[in-house]
């Protein structure tokens, strides 16, 4: 007989998968930056190591964890799955405290890593943008696009029941690579705001800057993609009734089911 976690063991899986997604991720940002050194030069191979460092990360997670918490790890997700009643606002709560206290450890990891001198040179991996090339406006649309995109994904490759069964850790991790490849140049970009606030708060704390104003931007921006790719989702492929007549006159009805 198959035992449901209980939700004690949901809050460590979130809390160790977004700890684990924060180091290895975020991480890998200064640890390029180590590499390159001051005068090096960030090229297009540097921000694929990166992708490929999330897109790990994620992958081993929900295989790790999917079948425990389900491997939320962002609480985009977890609000997104909130408001469309997939999970109660109350096991919602633990999962964001999970996923905001992981962030903090995993931003505590890179520390441990680099020294917490870093903080002052090559930084702990928090996504930003520069407000002289970038508005908030439109920061804020690349992480509703960004997270839109991430979470259509999620729905058709973890969530939905006829999705091909054992692919959704590979191809989420490669989605959010792709993202990094695209947007990281501008916005990071961050899609979950545990992965930012962990290590943006533990740079300042460790004698680094950064203008916490921006976070509104990777708050905002993945919360309002993340519900509009859920709802997007359920609305492409819930169940209807077709009442059309097909040729020899037979109806077809309930084409479609989503789980």
């Amino acid at each position: 007989m198959e035992r449901t976690p209980t939700l004690t063991q949901k809050f460590v899986a979130e809390m160790l998968g977004t700890g684990f997604l924060v180091l290895i991720g975020p991480g890998s940002i200064p640890a390029t930056f180590l590499l390159l050194g001051k005068t090096g030069v960030f090229s297009m191979a540097d921000l694929g190591m990166i992708g490929l460092a999330f897109a790990v990360a994620i992958a081993a997670m929900v295989y790790s964890i999917g079948h425990i918490s389900g491997c939320h790890i962002n609480p985009a997700v977890t609000f997104a799955f909130a408001v469309t009643k997939r999970i109660s606002w109350g096991e919602a709560v633990v999962y964001w405290v999970a996923q905001f206290v992981g962030g903090f450890l995993g931003a505590f990891g890179i520390a441990l890593i680099f020294g917490a001198s870093a903080a002052q040179t090559i930084g702990f991996g928090p996504t930003n943008f520069s407000e002289a090339v970038t508005s908030y406006p439109q920061a804020i649309a690349i992480e509703i696009v960004g997270t839109f995109l991430l979470l259509f994904v999620i729905m058709g490759t973890a969530v939905d029941g006829r999705a091909p069964a054992g692919w959704a850790g590979l191809i989420i991790g490669l989605i959010v690579a792709g993202e990094v490849i695209v947007m990281g140049p501008i916005t990071g970009p961050s899609l979950n705001p545990a992965r930012t606030l962990g290590p943006a708060v533990l740079q300042v704390i460790f004698g680094g800057t950064y203008n916490f104003a921006h976070l509104i931007v990777y708050f905002v921006g993945p919360l309002v993609g993340a519900v509009l790719g859920v709802v997007g989702y359920d609305m492409m492929t819930r169940a209807r009734t077709v009442g059309s007549e097909q040729p020899g006159g037979v109806s077809e009805s309930a084409v479609e089911h989503h789980q």
